[in-house]
C-alpha cells in the first residue's frame, strides 16, 4: 500500500480529522475501567486481574510504538492506520468471542495484545503525518492527535456504560458490547484511512528537515547510552504510574472511597467521573505542554511530580470526607498525566536535539510500558489483598497512595539530576543529518 499523495490544492487542514478519528478510536483504552466490575462479576475474576487486558495493551502500545517507527515511515499512514483499524477491532471482535464463551485468556490475548498493537501503530501513524504537514506548528498538529488520544474516553466511558446497562452486565452482554464497539471503531478509523494524504512538496520536505537541525545534536544509538535519557525515562515512567494506577480502577475505585457514605456514587455518576477524568488527561495535553513553552520543561516536570505527590497526599487524608476533594485532586492528576506525555518530546528536543528525535522519544515510551504494568498493578495486588483482610471504603487504597507519592518523590529527583548532554555524545557531522533526519524524526 503505497502512500497516498496529496493533489495540487489539497487543504491540510483536511488531515487533522483524519488523524482525529484514529486517536479517538484507540483513546478508549482509557475507558476500560468501566468494564472492571462487570467482568470480576460476569467471571469471578480479582481485580488485578480485570486490569490484565488493559496492563498488556499498554505494554503492546509501547513496544510496537518503539519498534513501529521506521515502519510506519517506509509504509506510510494509511499503512499503518489500516494496520491500526484491523488489530484494534479485531481484539474487540476477540474479546466478545471470549466473553460470550466465558474464556478469560481470548479477553487478555485478543483486547491486551492485538488490540495493543493497534494502540502502538495508531498512536504514531498520524502524529508523523502532521509533522510532516505542519512544520510550522509542530507542537499544536501533535498536541491536537496526543489530545484526542486522551479525550477518547469521553465518548467511550458513557457509551459503555449506556450498552452495558441496555445489554446487561452478565457475559453475554459484555460480549455484544466489545461486538459493538469493534464494528464501530472499524468504521469510524476508516474515515481516517480514506481521508489521510502525504504532501507531495513543500512543508515537511528534506529541506525543511534541513533547516531544523540547529544546536547540538544526538543520535538515537548515543541518546541511550547517556544518562539524561535514563532520568527522562525514569520521570516519564514515574509520571505515568501515578496517573495511570488512578485511570484504570477510576469507576471502582470512586465508588469504593464513598460506598459507605451518605451519598455513594452510582454506577453511572462512576462512568461519568472516568469521563471528567478524560477531559481532565485531553486538556493537560494542551494546557500544561504549552505552559512548559513559558517556564521551561523541567520546571513544569516539578510541578508535575511535585503537586502530583501533594494531590495523592490530599486524597489519602481527606478523600473520603470531601466528594469535591476527591475529584478535584484526581482531575489534576490526570491533567499532569496527559501533560507528561505531551511535554516529553520537547524535553528530548531540548536535550537530544531533532536529529533522530522521533526514534529516541520511541525508545523513551517503553516507560509507558513499565508504567501500564506497574500502575495498576500497584493499586489493583493492594486492593485485593486488603480486601482479604477485611477492609473495605477508602482503606482498600491508602497503601497504594503512600506508594505513589514516593515514586513521585523518585520521578522529582531524577528529574532535577538532568543535565544538557556532553558535547562527547553529539553527532560528529551535522551536515550529514539530512539524510537521515527525515525517516527518523517522522517514524515516532
Amino acid at each position: 500500500m503505497s502512500p497516498p499523495v496529496a493533489p495540487p490544492g489539497w487543504s491540510r487542514w483536511l488531515v487533522p480529522p483524519a488523524a482525529l478519528s484514529v486517536h479517538l478510536s484507540i483513546g478508549q483504552a482509557y475507558a476500560w475501567s468501566v468494564f472492571k466490575p462487570p467482568l470480576e462479576s460476569a467471571l469471578g475474576l480479582s481485580g488485578t486481574q480485570s486490569a490484565l487486558p488493559f496492563q498488556l495493551g499498554i505494554v503492546m502500545l509501547g513496544l510496537s510504538a518503539a519498534f513501529g517507527g521506521t515502519l510506519v515511515e517506509r509504509k506510510g499512514p494509511r499503512w499503518a492506520m489500516t494496520v491500526a483499524l484491523v488489530c484494534f477491532s479485531s481484539g474487540f471482535l476477540l474479546s466478545a468471542l471470549g466473553a460470550a464463551l466465558e474464556q478469560y485468556w481470548l479477553i487478555v490475548f485478543g483486547y491486551g495484545f492485538v488490540g495493543g498493537i493497534g494502540l502502538g501503530i495508531g498512536y504514531i501513524s498520524p502524529v508523523s503525518t502532521l509533522i510532516k504537514w505542519f512544520p510550522d506548528r509542530p507542537g499544536m498538529a501533535t498536541g491536537i492527535a496526543i489530545m484526542g488520544f486522551g479525550g477518547g474516553a469521553l465518548i467511550a466511558s458513557p457509551w459503555s456504560a449506556q450498552m452495558l446497562e441496555s445489554f446487561g452486565s452478565d457475559s453475554s452482554g459484555i460480549a455484544l458490547a466489545f461486538l459493538v464497539h469493534g464494528l464501530s471503531y472499524a468504521v469510524f478509523m476508516l474515515l481516517g484511512v480514506l481521508l489521510v494524504r502525504v504532501p507531495s512538496s513543500g512543508p515537511g520536505t528534506r529541506e525543511t528537515a534541513r533547516q531544523a537541525l540547529t544546536g547540538p545534536q544526538v543520535s538515537a544509538n548515543q541518546a541511550i547510552r547517556t544518562p539524561q535519557f535514563w532520568c527522562l525515562w525514569i520521570v516519564l515512567c514515574m509520571n505515568v504510574t501515578a496517573g495511570i494506577g488512578i485511570l484504570e480502577k477510576a469507576a471502582p475505585m470512586i465508588t469504593d472511597f464513598f460506598a459507605e457514605t451518605s451519598t455513594p456514587v452510582s454506577v453511572t455518576a462512576a462512568a461519568g467521573f472516568v469521563a471528567l477524568l478524560s477531559a481532565a488527561n485531553m486538556a493537560g495535553r494542551i494546557g500544561w505542554s504549552s505552559t512548559s513553552d513559558l517556564i521551561g520543561r523541567k520546571n513544569i516536570y516539578r510541578v508535575y511530580l511535585g503537586v502530583g505527590a501533594l494531590m495523592y497526599a490530599l486524597i489519602a487524608l481527606f478523600g473520603d470526607s470531601s466528594k469535591p476533594l476527591f475529584i478535584l485532586c484526581a482531575l489534576v492528576i490526570l491533567s499532569f498525566y496527559g501533560g507528561g506525555f505531551a511535554t516529553v518530546p520537547a524535553y528530548l528536543k531540548d536535550l537530544f536535539g531533532t536529529y533522530q528525535v522521533g526514534a529516541i522519544h520511541g525508545r523513551l515510551l517503553t516507560a509507558w510500558s513499565t508504567a501500564g504494568v506497574l500502575g495498576p498493578l500497584i493499586v489493583n495486588w493492594i486492593a485485593d489483598r486488603q480486601e482479604e483482610a477485611g477492609r473495605h471504603g477508602a482503606s482498600l487504597y491508602g497503601l497504594s497512595f503512600v506508594i505513589m507519592i514516593g515514586l513521585l518523590v523518585v520521578g522529582f529527583v531524577a528529574n532535577e539530576l538532568v543535565r544538557p548532554v556532553h558535547p562527547r555524545h553529539h553527532v560528529p557531522a551535522p551536515k550529514e543529518a539530512p539524510h537521515v533526519q527525515p525517516q527518523q524524526s517522522e517514524s515516532a
